[in-house]
This record gives C-alpha cells, sequence and structure tokens, in this order.
C-alpha cells in the first residue's frame, strides 16, 4: 500500500517528514493540500486529522500528524538500520530532546515572532526577536564540538532541525552569525540525502508566499 502525505510544500514540518523519507529511500504519495480553501477543514481531512494541521502522513490504515512524531515513526518502520533514530537509549533521548526542543522552543518562537508578520501585518516585535536568537544560542551551544545537533551522525532530529532553521532565511533572522550553527547547517545542506529536492524547493514556495504576502 501506498503511503500517503498530505502536505504543503512551503511547510517546514512538511519538509522535515520529506527529508526523512529522502534519507530513507521512500516514495510517498504526496497529496497536495490547499489550506487556502480550506481543504484542511474538509470533513474527510478532519476524519484523519482533527488538529486541521499538516503535514497528515497516512501508512496502512494509521493517520498520523505532527511531524516529529511522522519521522520517528517513518524511522522505526523503515529504516532501523540507519542511524536516523538511534535504538540506544542514551542516543535516542539526545535525539528527542534536540526534537522537543524544535518543536517547543525554537520552531515555537520563531512561529510567534515571524508569522504574525506575514499573516497579519503585525510589526516586528524586538522582544520575540530577542526569544528567536536566544534559542539560536541555545542550539550553538548543543553543537559546540558536535559535527551534527545529537551527536557524530546525521538523525532526524538535524533533519527537523535545518527544515526549521532554513525557514529563517525568509525573515530578518541572521542565524549565520552563531558560528556552530552556521557549520552544522552548511554540513547538513551538503550531507542530507536529496536536500534540494527534498527542502530547498519548498523553502523557495515559502519565500514566495512570504514576499506575496507582505506586498
Amino acid at each position: 500500500m501506498p503511503i500517503d502525505l498530505y502536505y504543503v510544500p512551503g511547510s517546514a514540518p512538511c519538509r522535515a517528514v520529506l527529508l526523512t523519507a529522502r534519507a530513507l529511500n521512500l516514495n510517498l504519495n504526496l497529496k497536495l493540500v490547499d489550506l487556502h480553501h480550506g481543504e484542511h477543514l474538509k470533513p474527510e481531512y478532519l476524519k484523519l486529522n482533527p488538529q486541521h494541521t499538516v503535514p497528515t502522513l497516512v501508512d496502512d490504515g494509521l493517520a498520523l500528524s505532527e511531524s516529529r512524531a511522522i519521522i520517528t515513526y517513518l524511522v522505526n518502520k523503515y529504516g532501523k538500520s540507519s542511524g536516523l533514530y538511534p535504538e540506544e537509549p542514551r542516543a535516542r533521548a539526545l535525539v528527542d530532546q534536540r526534537l522537543y526542543f524544535d518543536i517547543g522552543t525554537l520552531y515555537q518562537r520563531f512561529s510567534e515572532y515571524f508569522y504574525p508578520q506575514v499573516f497579519a501585518g503585525a510589526p516586528a516585535d524586538k522582544d520575540k526577536l530577542a526569544k528567536v536568537e536566544d534559542a539560536l544560542k541555545i542550539l550553538d551551544t548543543f553543537l559546540e564540538g558536535q559535527k551534527y545537533a545529537a551527536g557524530p551522525g546525521l538523525t532526524v532530529a538535524d533533519l527537523s532541525l535545518i527544515a526549521s532553521v532554513s525557514s529563517f532565511e525568509a525573515s530578518d533572522i541572521d542565524f549565520k552569525k552563531f558560528p556552530n550553527v552556521k557549520r552544522w547547517y552548511e554540513t547538513v545542506k551538503t550531507t542530507a540525502p536529496g536536500y534540494q529536492e527534498a527542502n530547498e524547493k519548498g523553502l523557495d514556495a515559502f519565500k514566495a508566499l512570504v514576499n506575496s504576502m507582505k506586498k
């Protein structure tokens, strides 16, 4: 049976799933969700995902939302030997911590700072920007002496974080002033399988959306 992914190309969480699928050499049946025309609010979509968010994965009768749950599920089912989500408890705990940091701190703070500007025409909030930069300082500390976010090898933590951090390129946030973040960013861009196809194309779509909304 095909693995269906309901997605929007510009979405950072969706791009994290696409990056993971490429790293696992999985073919996903991509189903574009038209948020502008409310497809995510239709009964058939709400049946799959009552949160009416993207991405949503459907695999052999399992409907799963939340990108970080999706990417760990995909590795657990289709790529246990890949190293992307280590089975050793300490190594896995570190990956989980980075994933929770991404959704609960880094991406959350970016969303609270940037999305009101894009979708509601709000002015930039200096206090919220300071919180984003504080999160980047924390990420920079995590990366001290580390090639990747959770150790010596590429994991789903990197794939989730790179989808988030790359989105900052559409904003005025200068994440490259943090030296460890900059080094890590360039490393993941060149070592994550299918990075250009799985992330760069969607990032370009996100940038185009931001530019159109700000006009």
